[in-house]
């Protein structure tokens, strides 16, 4: 079973209820009409730089691949043995990009850096 995160390009003050809601919205295959949110572009850009998603390779961190890129998410289906140093990579990389992190598991959902106020 693979262990999954995914991170959201929504507005500033986007609650995790409303990342929540995207994430049901994704699951039932509803995706609107929209452009590619330019962090989401970014953000997948250095991710697959960092981990190849086209071909998966034998060393690749993702259980499914490709990796599932919409217009306002990414969606990524990690092996559970997966090494932390992509966990961090994928958690910084958000916080880079000001996206929004969901994980699957638990419903968590995690601002990035620099909207936690201290």
């Amino acid at each position: 079973m693979s262990f999954d995160l995914s991170v959201w390009a929504l507005p500033n003050g986007a609650t995790p209820a409303e990342v929540r809601a995207a994430v049901q919205r994704c699951r039932q295959g509803w995706h609107g009409e929209r452009y590619p949110d330019p962090r989401v572009v970014a953000f997948y850009r250095a991710i697959t730089a960092a981990y190849p998603d086209r071909p998966g390779g034998p060393d690749s961190p993702w259980e499914v691949t490709p990796l599932h890129a919409a217009g306002d998410h990414v969606e990524m289906n990690l092996f559970p043995t997966c090494e932390d140093q992509v966990l961090l990579d994928i958690e910084r990389l958000a916080g880079e990009h000001d996206l929004m992190l969901f994980d699957a598991q638990d419903g968590s959902v995690y601002p990035p850096p620099a909207r936690v106020s201290p």
